[in-house]
């Protein structure tokens, strides 16, 4: 099974607009580890929100 191009793309993008990483860098990235740093920048995002 593969990740669906759709959701590739958005995880690669956010990523990139957060990170300013290479897309090329971004689709290294195991589909676990792509994950995990959507999460985090999702978290980062929340707390800046939040005012933390």
């Amino acid at each position: 099974m593969t990740h669906p191009e759709r959701l590739l793309r958005e995880e690669s993008a956010y990523i990139a607009y957060h990170f300013h990483w290479a897309y090329e860098d971004i689709l290294t990235l195991p589909h676990a580890e792509r994950r995990a740093w959507v999460r985090e920048i999702a978290r980062i995002d929340s707390s800046v929100s939040e005012g933390r």
